[in-house]
């Protein structure tokens, strides 16, 4: 079961993650200027955080596994439509496709984990689901980039429709369904816009959705023209770029986990402030202290494991913040935000870096960076008194008031029963 959502992540995020570096390859071979480069980025992150929003209330009522079946279908198929990229257009619209399918997996896999494991245990499930991202970038990432320098940029992008299709052929045939308490109300507009009002009209809740936003943002301006100022002014090679992602994978892999466990025992929000401060102040100094392709390899392997130490923590802690019924909406709608955030950092960051450089957008992630670990630090509860289900009473309950007036499906005051 774990494997199967490893798989998905793996796949996902290595098909967003080769786009960086093979950036200039792109743009060589197309002919598209690096100001518009980073909208291709942008244009994947628009549609998934539309579709996410739309695909978490059919999460709720559906199940998490009839989501995952539609989103890996649709995304092997996106992935494959990356062989008929001729021009800017035809890539453009497959990066939409793409973020379509993204947009219906969103959320997916971190809330499946928060159906099936108990809280106490999501801290390590979470971690080594994420952990995927990682072997994305020790594996994939890597590989993606050679064969793209051999074989061309679309390469990459067949190899990882390749894994998104054993993906869904292993969901198909070994992840169940968990028993957990679904939504019972017909999915409408209405109703779906209802509900995340709902949820936004508590404390924490729109707290975490700011700290996805931040984070995306932070990450953004700091990942998607780093390969590009490490070839045109450190003197980086592809390969060498390929090496630096599997370094930074390596971080990841090997903190991820570790931090997610530990978060178990001792809680989530410390150790999610303490990496979001090192790596804020990390991101903001990254063309200071680089200054040469052997500096950079250190540096990143860093910078990758200050940013796993707080994702796992992070997800752990959304899944407990709303009932059973009510997970899908709330880690699509975060994933939405998140991947907004995305999208305004990474075209921005495309006119920064033209028209100043990498140094200004490396300051613009930091402080991103730090701007979500105060959020989360001072906004967001840590759940206290968890019950079997797995699931912290909802902080709704303190607007009751509010949520009275509405209708019962709207109501996110209390965990769901298994």
């Amino acid at each position: 079961m774990v494997f199967a959502l490893w798989l998905l992540v793996f796949s996902a995020s290595s098909q967003i993650m080769i786009i960086a570096p093979i950036l200039p390859l792109v743009g060589d071979e197309l002919g598209i200027r690096e100001a518009l480069l980073g909208t291709l980025v942008s244009a994947y992150s628009v549609m998934v955080g539309i579709f996410a929003v739309i695909s978490g209330p059919f999460s709720d009522r559906v199940g998490r596994r009839q989501i995952l079946l539609a989103g890996t279908g649709l995304m092997t198929a996106g992935l494959a439509a990356h062989l008929l990229v001729t021009d800017y257009t035809s890539f453009m619209a497959v990066r939409i496709l793409t973020g379509v399918a993204g947009g219906i997996l969103s959320g997916s896999a971190v809330s499946y984990v928060g159906d099936y494991f108990p809280y106490e245990r999501r801290g390590w499930a979470t971690g080594w689901v994420m952990s995927g991202a990682a072997f994305g970038q020790i594996l994939g990432i890597p590989l993606g980039v050679v064969l793209a320098g051999a074989y061309g940029f679309r390469t990459p992008f067949i190899l990882f429709a390749v894994c998104m299709a054993a993906t869904f052929i292993l969901i198909l045939l070994r992840l169940p369904q968990p028993d957990v308490e679904r939504s019972a109300n017909p999915v409408t507009l209405r109703g779906a816009l209802r509900d995340y009002r709902g949820m936004l009209d508590t404390h924490g809740v729109k707290a975490a959705c700011g700290a996805f936003f931040l984070m995306f943002l932070g990450v953004s301006f700091y990942v998607v023209y780093l390969p590009t100022w490490l070839e045109r002014e450190i003197g980086a090679t592809a390969n060498q770029i390929g090496l630096l992602f599997l370094v930074g994978g390596v971080a990841n892999v090997l903190v991820g986990p570790q931090a997610g466990r530990i978060s178990d025992r001792v809680g989530r929000k410390g150790i999610i402030l303490f990496s979001c401060t090192g790596l804020s102040v990390v991101m903001a100094l990254t063309t200071v202290v680089v200054g040469s392709v052997t500096a950079a390899f250190p540096y990143f392997f860093l910078v990758m494991a200050l940013v796993a130490m707080r994702i796992g923590p992070f997800s752990a802690l959304l899944t407990a913040l709303v009932s059973d019924k009510r997970r899908g909406s709330l880690l699509s709608l975060t994933v939405a935000l998140g991947q907004v955030g995305f999208a305004v950092g990474a075209t921005l960051s495309g006119f920064i870096y033209e028209s100043s450089g990498f140094g200004p957008t490396a300051v613009l992630a930091g402080l991103s960076v730090m701007g979500m670990g105060l959020m989360v630090w001072f906004m967001v509860p840590e759940p206290r008194g968890l019950g079997d289900s797995g699931s912290a009473p909802d902080p709704a309950a303190a607007s009751t008031t509010k949520l009275t007036a509405r209708t019962s499906s709207s109501r996110v005051d209390r965990p769901a029963e298994r």
